[in-house]
């Protein structure tokens, strides 16, 4: 599994997001390598990236706090406050058939919505494709041990490709 550098999360305002995110990559980049942020490009579907260099990362944002992970290789995360409603109609649209038999088996609804669309989410800025119509051709599951809870969120960290259909 590819070796996570560091994951960091900082309290924020409303619209502070993205302004919080790039601050605290910039000053991860610098605790880790001694030198400035390198300049970053994006990709044409919208994902930033170091180009010539060996550092990955990816950055989420909440109402109330910032999640940004630094990586030796592909990365992806996403966060949600734990305690955020989602439209339980969402299910239908995003859920591929096996994540809707667990969804339904899970004893929170809500809860177990939140924890597959993190995942979802983090899965799309790891492979930089991003959500294009509804995600819903992956294999995940409400338990999968890669969401915690963190700082009041659902934190989700994808570092590998898989869980598709």
């Amino acid at each position: 599994m590819p070796q996570l550098i560091d994951l960091r999360c900082a309290p924020i305002s409303p619209g502070q997001g993205h302004a919080v995110g790039r601050a605290l990559l910039r000053e991860m980049v610098e605790c880790y390598t001694g030198a400035p942020m390198p300049p970053m490009a994006v990709t044409d579907r919208g994902k930033p990236y170091f180009p010539d260099s060996g550092l990955h990362f990816s950055i989420s944002h909440t109402p109330k706090h910032v999640f940004c992970a630094l990586s030796h290789a592909p990365i992806g995360i996403d966060a949600e406050e734990a305690d955020r409603n989602l439209n339980p109609k969402l299910a239908d649209k995003i859920l591929s058939p096996s994540e809707a038999l667990r969804y339904r088996a899970a004893p929170d609804k809500r809860e177990a919505l939140l924890r597959l669309w993190v995942l979802k989410e983090a899965r799309a800025k790891f492979t930089g494709q991003g959500l294009t119509g509804y995600p819903n051709h992956t294999d995940f599951s409400p338990d999968d041990p890669r969401v915690t809870v963190n700082h009041g969120c659902y934190l989700a960290v994808i570092q590998e490709e898989d869980y598709a259909l």
